[in-house]
Order: structure tokens, then C-alpha cells, then sequence
């Protein structure tokens, strides 16, 4: 069997699950060959576990070394995109952990460069996408099961976080270091849903609470109002700082309302068009009949093996990628549009002014604190 030489950069939390992924077998089409971090512990890690990959302290020279015909970037925000320009230039498929990045600027260049390299695959690890009530959601609005999208409301609080996991790194839940809170670390996968089954809105009012539950500098509370080109309208909840926290999208159109929640979608249909109804009822009151009941998935989940396959089987036989690396930059685009928005404490329009989000940022960059350095790392399992 033909299988990819895969290079990691990055085995800390993320990277880490990675590699446990791919050694249990779950990644068949997958070997890694080489691995790059910045700690010594974590070499040491990789070294016991995979005693014929090469080992590198700084992706850059993985990239060169020549050991790998992909990558996969698994370092703190900032640093995707231009390892990933650097391992695209060097004829590299590249596969990006989320965020993105950390600004759309920045994401964009990434972009242009992977748009001179047609023939690499180019990915974005967007695992949440192989999830079955997802997928299946998507479904029920490309096809018109829903209607027209009238209303959509996301509570997703059960990303909860302890203190010791932002003091685990120097660069954790700092403007220099990561480039946000909640919105840039546990909810990308989120956004990027949002707009993958939604679209992207045309405005946000957002406000970004930074350090309300924790001593952080970067938002860990965050409510959000949407509105979109039809005029449907949205909100957006989540934080850092809820226990037990839930995780409930509910999405209505004008033929039913769906709501996913603890892996299950319930479907209320509307025997009738709502806009349909509304304007040919002769009863003041009555709503139009429906029928609730629990739709039908394939019950697939793969998850980040499923992202990893996907890759793979781009690389060796041009099969569709789990999600193409340049549809990152839509869901960065609503998180940079919910901080922008919170800054200068308005409503902000899509697409926004980029180059005054960096401004802002970089000014905010400028005072971020200085944390000292934890060598930690924590079993992400069941934490996506």
C-alpha cells in the first residue's frame, strides 16, 4: 500500500493526539517520517514512539529536510500560515490545524501562495465536518428541507477550562501569543460550521468579555447578534468559564425548526410553509400542524482520522479533501468581525475594514503580558 510521509510540526496537546491517532491505526494510509517541536520533553516523547522519524526543534527545518512529502501544522496560531507558506513553497502538501491564523491578512497570503500550487493538496482541520448530525444538517438545508433560514441560536458553553490549562503555556490566552480566547482556540470549529451551513452573516454586534472567569487577558465570554442578507437573524453564546455548559444549535426555517444537541437532531416540520401559512390562514392563532421526530444519520463520526483520510486520499488519488484549507478564512472572518465589534463597541458589516482589525490587534499585541514558560501537556481526549 502506498502511504504518505507525513511530517508533524507541533507535538503538544493537539499534535499529540495526532500521533496517537495515526500509530493505533486509525490512519492507514499515513506513516510519519519526521516531527519538529520546540521542547525537549516532547522530542524525547516522539523519539520513544516513533524511533525511525526524524526529529527537528523548528518546523522550518523539518520543511527542508526533505524527510516528508506533507505536513501537518500543529503550533500556536500565528504560526500557521507562514509554515504553511514555507512548506507550500518547498512542494508540500499542507494540512492546518484551526485557526487559520490569527487575522484574515494574514490567511489571505496563505491563501495566494497555496493558489500557486494547484497541485498540493491544501486542508484545513476542520474535523467537526465528518461529524454525521452535521453533515446531515447541511444536507436538510442545501436541499430545502428547512425553507428560507429565518433564525439561528447556538449555545456553546461546555468548553470549559481550568486556570492551570492557560497558565500550561507561555503563549496561551495572550493577544501576542495566541490572538484571542474562546473565539480563536475552542470555537473555530463552531464558526466555521455556522457558516458552512448558514453563510456568513452581513453584520455582527458582538460583545468579547476578556478575563471574566479566569486571569487572562483575551475574551472568555462572548455574545453575539447576526444578522444575514435574507434577514435572517442570529445569536451566538459561548465561554470558558460554564459547568457543566452546554452545546445546543437550534436552526429555523420557514418549513421546520431543527435542533442538534447531545449528538441527536429533532426535526419539527411544518406540514406547510410558515410564509405560506401566515398569509392564507383565516384563524388569528393557529399554527401551522407539524410532526416532531429524530432524523436518521449514517451514526459516522470519524472525526480527526477522518480529516487525516481524507488528505491522504487527496494526495495519492485526488479524492475531496474534508475541507479545503482556503475555506478557513470564513470562519476567522466572523471571529475577527466579533472582536472588531466588541473593540469599537458597534455593529460591525462584513466584510470589515482588515487592515484596522490588525491595527487593533497589533496595538493590543504591543501590551500583551509576559507569561513564563510550562512544560504541560494534557489528554485532549473528548475534548472537541
Amino acid at each position: 500500500m502506498n502511504k504518505v510521509r507525513l511530517g508533524i510540526i507541533g507535538v503538544g496537546n493537539i499534535g499529540t493526539a495526532h500521533v496517537a491517532t495515526i500509530l493505533a491505526g486509525h490512519c492507514p494510509e499515513v506513516v510519519i517520517t519526521a516531527a519538529a517541536d520546540r521542547r525537549e520533553s516532547r522530542r524525547a516523547w516522539i523519539r520513544d514512539r516513533l524511533p525511525d522519524a526524524e526529529i527537528f526543534t523548528e518546523g522550518e527545518d523539518l520543511i527542508a529536510s526533505g524527510r516528508c512529502e506533507a505536513v501537518l501544522i500543529c503550533v500556536p496560531h500565528y504560526q500557521h500560515p507562514p509554515l504553511a507558506i514555507s512548506a507550500l513553497r518547498r512542494g508540500l502538501h499542507t494540512l492546518v490545524e484551526k485557526p487559520a491564523g490569527v487575522y484574515t491578512l494574514q490567511v489571505r497570503e496563505m491563501i495566494e501562495e497555496a493558489d500557486r500550487h494547484p497541485e498540493l493538496a491544501f486542508a484545513q482541520m476542520y474535523n467537526q465536518r465528518t461529524n454525521c448530525v452535521y453533515r446531515k444538517l447541511k444536507e436538510m438545508i442545501d436541499t430545502g428541507e428547512l425553507g428560507t433560514l429565518k433564525r439561528v441560536s447556538w449555545l456553546i458553553t461546555d468548553w470549559y477550562r481550568t486556570q492551570n490549562y492557560y497558565d500550561s503555556g507561555d503563549w496561551r490566552a495572550t493577544w501576542a501569543g495566541e490572538g484571542g480566547g474562546v473565539l480563536l482556540n475552542q470555537c473555530p470549529h463552531q464558526l466555521d460550521l455556522l457558516q458552512w451551513l448558514c453563510g456568513l452573516p452581513v453584520r455582527v454586534r458582538a460583545f468579547c468579555h476578556e478575563g471574566k472567569w479566569h486571569d487572562i487577558e483575551v475574551e472568555d465570554d462572548v455574545t453575539a447578534y447576526l444578522e444575514f442578507e435574507n434577514g435572517a437573524t442570529g445569536v451566538f453564546v459561548t465561554t470558558t468559564g460554564d459547568a457543566p455548559g452546554t452545546n445546543r444549535l437550534e436552526i429555523t426555517g420557514t418549513r421546520g425548526k431543527v435542533v442538534c444537541e447531545k449528538d441527536r437532531l429533532l426535526f419539527s416540520r411544518l406540514t406547510t410553509d410558515e410564509r405560506e401559512w401566515c398569509v392564507t390562514c383565516k384563524e388569528g392563532f393557529k399554527k401551522p400542524d407539524s410532526e416532531t421526530f429524530e432524523v436518521e444519520t449514517d451514526g459516522q463520526n470519524p472525526q480527526h482520522a477522518g480529516v487525516i483520510n481524507a488528505f491522504a486520499a487527496r494526495i495519492l488519488r485526488g479524492e475531496p479533501l474534508t475541507a479545503d484549507g482556503r475555506e478557513g478564512i470564513r470562519g476567522l472572518m466572523l471571529s475577527n468581525a466579533m472582536h472588531l465589534s466588541s473593540w469599537l463597541e458597534k455593529p460591525v458589516d462584513l466584510p470589515f475594514d482588515e487592515s484596522l482589525f490588525r491595527d487593533l490587534l497589533m496595538e493590543r499585541c504591543r501590551h500583551s503580558r509576559h507569561k513564563e514558560a510550562v512544560d504541560l501537556t494534557f489528554d485532549t481526549t473528548g475534548s472537541y
